[in-house]
């Protein structure tokens, strides 16, 4: 599924000034190399329903083997160790070292083999985990992900004979044994275990995702083979809002179309910013955060959610969101599947050039039967010109007024909000005060 760097920005899968990102949420890594490896896995987006459940079946095993890999000992710090192992300049062991010798390289260069000793125990502990999730793991025969990554482990840990007779971590009181060893991964195994390192780093990613699947309770959506979309899910909730509110959304061929309206604050945005993190990370294969999800494969992910102006290239804001429009439509007649959403229309010009432009698009947007849409809006006017449309749904979120007060559901309800609060607010927060006593006052 392609998606740009706008729409992984609107729907917050990376960090920024003002809050974490789904990307951190869904962090449970052990080493910085692992964090690594996750966001490549969550800034790329599968394209194939095989290889999709492929990584799903992959999270599923580590879920179930989740408290083993939760033991294993390998940690940032380990992972560290062996890299600046590797990148020191250590004074030269020799190939044959006798046992005398070895004790006048720890007396003479007692830094360095207090350095070299230190680094072994974390390399040998390093290897005796790897062999551990492999013993675990390798019974496990249909999952290419997890045969592969067990084959790969293995040619590296199984291999010489040295490795076969690894010391254990607590046994290195002998220097000739610590320079023996220390010589033949410096000098005969640094690339092999380097690329270790980067299997443990992929291993490191399906257990964070694995943690966070399991953690926030995800489910694992069902893949439809279908030609036309599908997108059905129920209790779908935004991962990052304490206490969230459920909805359920059900697009198709036949109803591709959601009108949504609903006074400020009343849930929209958050709605619809749900909905494009459920169909993202169902395409990455982690799993949801919904009960349940039934969906075809999208070829894409748009979204014209947060659009600016561009002063330093004389762009004003309207003239932005025109051209992401046109962008959008440009893509999706191409005659792939797409999920489209847009939050609020044209908010960048008047109201009556907005009802028209917005008329326009919809009208426009709902012929293209082979992608689904979103789009949300405070002019509910032109909802009466789109119910002849039998493709367009018309939902919205309701509030509630009791003695000034605003009351917000959050639920998604059939039909279209008349609900019109802005001065509600603007006297709610005292600014309707504060103006009339400019007026009394003059300053």
């Amino acid at each position: 599924m392609q998606v740009d760097k706008i729409t992984l920005k609107d729907i917050g899968l990376f960090d920024n000034e003002e809050s974490i990102g789904l990307i951190s949420h869904l962090n449970f890594c052990k080493s910085n190399g692992g964090k690594m490896q996750l966001d490549h896995f969550l800034s790329s987006p599968l394209s194939s329903i095989s290889s999709i459940e492929q990584r799903q079946n992959a999270i599923a095993y580590f879920i179930t083997n989740i408290h083993f890999v939760e033991a294993l000992k390998i940690t940032n710090g380990t992972t560290l160790v062996i890299e600046k192992f590797f990148d020191t300049g250590f004074k030269r062991i020799p190939t044959q070292i006798s046992l005398p010798a070895a004790y006048w390289y720890q007396f003479i260069s007692a830094s360095d083999y207090s350095l070299l000793r230190y680094s072994l125990e974390h390399i040998i502990l390093f290897y005796e985990n790897l062999n551990k999730w492999v013993s675990v793991f390798e019974s496990i025969n249909d999952n290419p992900i997890i045969e592969a990554l067990v084959q790969k482990i293995k040619k590296y840990t199984s291999h010489p004979s040295s490795l076969a007779n690894l010391p254990s971590s607590h046994k290195l009181e002998n220097p000739q044994t610590v320079l023996t060893y220390c010589h033949f991964f410096l000098y005969h195994y640094k690339n092999n275990t380097l690329q270790l390192l980067e299997y443990y780093y992929e291993l490191d990613a399906y257990y964070s995702m694995a943690m966070a699947s399991k953690n926030y309770h995800f489910v694992f959506p069902r893949w439809l083979e279908n030609d036309t979309p599908i997108f059905e899910v129920t209790a779908a909730i935004h991962p990052l809002v304490t206490n969230a509110v459920d909805n359920k959304l059900s697009l198709s061929h036949q109803s591709n179309l959601l009108f949504l309206t609903g006074a400020n604050m009343a849930g929209k945005s958050t709605f619809i910013k749900t909905i494009g993190i459920v169909l993202y990370l169902a395409h990455i294969g982690i799993g949801v955060p919904a009960k349940k999800l039934e969906l075809t494969l999208f070829d894409g992910l748009i979204t014209n959610l947060t659009i600016a102006d561009n002063i330093m290239k004389g762009e004003s804001y309207f003239f932005n969101e025109v051209q992401r429009i046109k962008n959008t439509i440009e893509k999706i007649i191409d005659g792939k599947n797409y999920f489209v959403l847009i939050d609020e229309l044209f908010k960048g010009t008047n109201i009556q050039d907005a009802m028209k432009c917005s008329t326009a698009v919809i009208e426009g947007l709902q012929n293209l039967r082979n992608s689904l849409f979103i789009i949300s809006t405070h002019l509910y006017e032109i909802s009466d010109g789109l119910k002849g449309f039998s493709n367009i749904q018309f939902s919205y979120f309701e509030t509630a007024v009791q003695e000034k007060e605003l009351i917000f559901h959050y639920q998604l309800k059939e039909g279209v909000s008349q609900d019109r609060l802005g001065y509600l607010i603007l006297e709610r927060e005292g600014v309707v005060n504060l103006l009339k006593n400019i007026s009394k006052n003059k300053y």
